[in-house]
């Protein structure tokens, strides 16, 4: 499921809704936290339930019991059994209570209050999370979220959803709101209709987005909930203060998780410079192919732009970090996972024993050959740039994490990131795809305490989170890849600096704080969601 309501009304705030719309970032088939359809889940029923307070039965008692059971298709065999929404709720409950990592936190409620329909077993859901926060204040569980399960296959294994091909950053979600492109998918609808990073949009089918109450049809244009509709926009472009109207219908979308590489001659040596958006299957090829290219240029020094990437397969996360940190880390522990007290050395989710994982030094079969050696860069120093912002979560500090635990050199450019040491195994129950925290990521060192992020040394962030040698800078929304782009110039520029930030980066800094503050979360046709940890898939 995707949270698609992201534009408030007049004196409102931002808000959301869980309906089926499109969606994230992920991967492939769901993993099964129980043994799935056993014998007992099709004679238990909300009518044999009796809430008691404390008291648990297995979740595989209810599991695919469903108030509305998925027609088996052609294509599709579903594991579905007719039950009750409320049977959804009592495993939901049982669920959590097994593999929650803070299950002690969720207080017991009574099922049968809430899941009495579709949107109610939602939001059952919602309350099975710890309410504690974090040193900062920040909610301790901000990643509890859901999915439509066929949009969610069809996204993370193959890199497809629907829209136009634009993901938005909405700056400020109350009048005047500001919604910006960030990114343009190649060969989509907003790239025939010439929309570019940079652009701001400034009316949906007539309705103003700046000042409009109407935000309905507001959401419908910008997030349509299937292909070939058609809507008309008013777009303010980088350069001009003059509006032009595009038509787009919507399309099923080919994500693009590495959208620009670029080789960079300095002074200094080569650099290379690698855009990662998305840890989803079809990014495996694109990465070993982009540091292929790197290693065969001999980069002396890599900067990786994380800016927007919240995460998804840590599978991934751990083949880059492999890459980048070279062969001399083979056979050491990238990260290794802690799950909840229940069954110490267990994983709850899947029964094995808990053991480190190491450095990923082979491609897997989303990649061609499968088995082959990872290419790896070999840098001279032991250092990596990353580029991040609050949209950077996630699998994508697990990078940062790993990295730093076999003692690579992370130098950050940018803002504080999302703050997100934690992750899950998605259980699809009854065409629902539930995430909720089942473990925490730690790194060779044992370190995996950063719920409020990391953020670079000369940060001016109100922040509590993990500081890194670094430069706080910008996001201004020019064009990615270009010298002359803030984050980039910035760790171009402490890069000649001898590890000192240049003035223009922390006076281009000092500007952009305020608004960085306010923006919501990196929104776009995939929806607003809140970062994604995923275990390797498995295979077939």
């Amino acid at each position: 499921m995707i949270t698609s309501l992201v534009l408030a009304a007049c004196g409102g705030g931002g808000g959301s809704s869980t309906s089926p719309a499109v969606n994230q970032s992920a991967a492939t088939t769901p993993t099964s936290s129980s043994s799935s359809s056993s014998s007992s889940s099709s004679s238990s029923s909300s009518s044999s339930s009796t809430f008691v307070a404390g008291n648990f039965q297995a979740s595989s008692v209810y599991k695919d019991s469903c108030g509305a059971p998925r027609t088996d298709t052609a294509g599709d065999s579903f594991p579905d059994m007719q039950g009750s929404f409320e049977d959804e709720g009592y495993w939901l409950r049982s669920w959590s209570n097994e593999t929650y990592l803070w299950y002690d936190e969720i207080q017991d409620r009574d099922p049968s209050l809430d899941a009495t329909s579709s949107e109610g077993v939602l939001d059952y859901f919602d309350l099975l999370k710890t309410e504690e926060t974090t040193p900062s204040g920040n909610p301790k569980d901000r990643f509890h979220f859901t999915r439509n399960t066929a949009e969610y296959v069809a996204e993370s294994q193959q890199g497809l959803t629907f829209g136009y091909g634009a993901t938005y950053q909405l700056i400020s979600s109350s009048p005047p709101r500001e919604l910006v492109i960030v990114l343009v998918n190649k060969n989509s609808p907003a790239a025939d209709a010439g929309l570019q990073r940079g652009d701001r949009i400034v009316t949906v089918d007539g309705v103003d987005l700046v000042d409009g109450s109407d935000t309905d049809t507001l959401n419908a244009g910008l997030w349509p909930d299937r292909i070939d509709e058609e809507h008309s926009f008013e777009v303010l472009d980088p350069t001009t203060s003059e509006r032009r109207t595009v038509t787009m219908e919507s399309a099923q979308i080919n994500t693009d998780a590495v959208p620009e590489t670029r080789i960079l001659d300095t002074d200094s040596g080569t650099v290379g410079y690698l855009l990662f958006t998305d840890h989803i299957l079809t990014a495996e090829q694109q990465l070993v192919d982009a540091i292929t290219e790197m290693r065969d240029s001999n980069v002396t020094d890599l900067i990786l732009d994380l800016r927007y990437n919240r995460g998804g397969y840590l599978y991934l996360a751990n083949q880059i970090s492999y890459m980048i940190a070279g062969a001399g880390v083979s056979g050491r522990t990238f990260s290794s996972l802690e799950f909840n007290n229940k069954n110490p050395g267990v994983n709850p989710v899947t029964g094995e024993a808990v053991s480190p994982d190491p450095f990923l030094t082979t491609t897997t079969e989303n990649a061609s050959p499968a088995g082959s050696a990872l290419p790896t860069l070999e840098l001279p120093r032991q250092r990596v740039f990353v580029l991040t912002t609050n949209s950077t979560c996630s699998a994508s500090e697990a990078i940062i994490n790993g990295l730093r635990g076999v003692d690579i050199e992370v130098i950050q450019f940018g803002s504080t990131t999302c703050g997100k040491p934690y992750g899950f195994y998605p259980q699809d129950n009854c065409g629902t795809t539930y995430f909720t925290t089942q473990f925490r990521s730690v790194n060779s060192a044992g370190f995996g305490d950063y719920p409020d992020g990391f953020s670079p040394a000369n940060s001016n962030e109100s922040t509590i989170g993990v500081t890194l040698p670094g430069c706080q800078a910008v996001d201004d929304f020019s064009p990615l890849g270009e010298i002359t782009e803030p984050m980039l110039a910035a760790a171009l520029a402490y890069r000649e600096n001898g590890g000192r930030c240049s003035e223009a980066s922390s006076q281009a800094t000092t500007r952009g704080i305020v608004s960085s503050l306010n923006r919501d979360s990196l929104i776009g046709p995939t929806g607003n969601f809140p970062g994604n940890m995923y275990i390797r898939p498995p295979s077939g």
